[in-house]
């Protein structure tokens, strides 16, 4: 899959991974995943997607720092989540919300299956383990999307390794290093004036 990655992002993951501030990151990242994934869903959707995205992205939290505490590298875990989402997408026939073609899904799925077994994560179940006790909202299906998908969002061709544009437009396999210094008052929900980039 190509993820950006830039000071913000490395700045969220050390929000998220610090106790004052988790909560605020927490909830901040989840409102604006909900928002750029309703903005490219079918307007006629959206807004009965809310809820339901509102709960998966926030137990897809704990699988992105789950999966940076096993080893895996900040744009490797929030890939992680992203292929959560996207398997979740593809369950709903909400083709036109996924990042990358639905003839992917196994490909990034065997990517990451040493990490999705261990959580009993599959793409017919997304969350997994990470979904909480009391289930999260469930909301209407497309499932004739699936019979001709459009997604106008994916990108095909990604599926191999993750990869990362920097600032620049650089596309580099793996991501980036973090960088030194990384300051908590950049991530998105501590810094109010973050935007709409994932």
């Amino acid at each position: 899959m190509k993820i950006r990655q830039n000071a913000r992002h490395f700045a969220s993951r050390k929000a998220l991974e610090t106790p004052v501030v988790r909560s605020v990151a927490k909830s901040g990242l989840v409102k604006l995943h909900t928002k750029i994934f309703t903005k490219k869903a079918d307007p006629a959707h959206a807004g009965e997607r809310t809820d339901r995205l509102d709960a998966f992205f926030d137990a897809t939290m704990d699988a992105y720092l789950r999966a940076l505490q096993e080893g895996y590298s900040e744009a490797e875990a929030r890939e992680i989540t992203h292929v959560q989402a996207n398997f979740d997408f593809y369950n709903h026939g909400w083709t036109e919300m996924m990042e990358f073609p639905t003839d992917e899904l196994d490909a990034h799925y065997d990517r990451y299956r040493e990490f999705f077994d261990r959580w009993d994560v599959t793409i017919d179940e997304p969350l997994g383990q990470f979904e909480p006790p009391e289930g999260i909202p469930d909301a209407p299906s497309t499932p004739e999307k699936l019979d001709e998908p459009e997604h106008p969002y994916a990108e095909g061709g990604f599926a191999d390794d993750v990869y990362v544009e920097t600032e620049d437009g650089e596309l580099i396999v793996g991501g980036r290093e973090e960088p030194e210094g990384v300051d908590v008052s950049r991530a998105v929900g501590v810094d109010e004036t973050a935007g709409d980039e994932e």
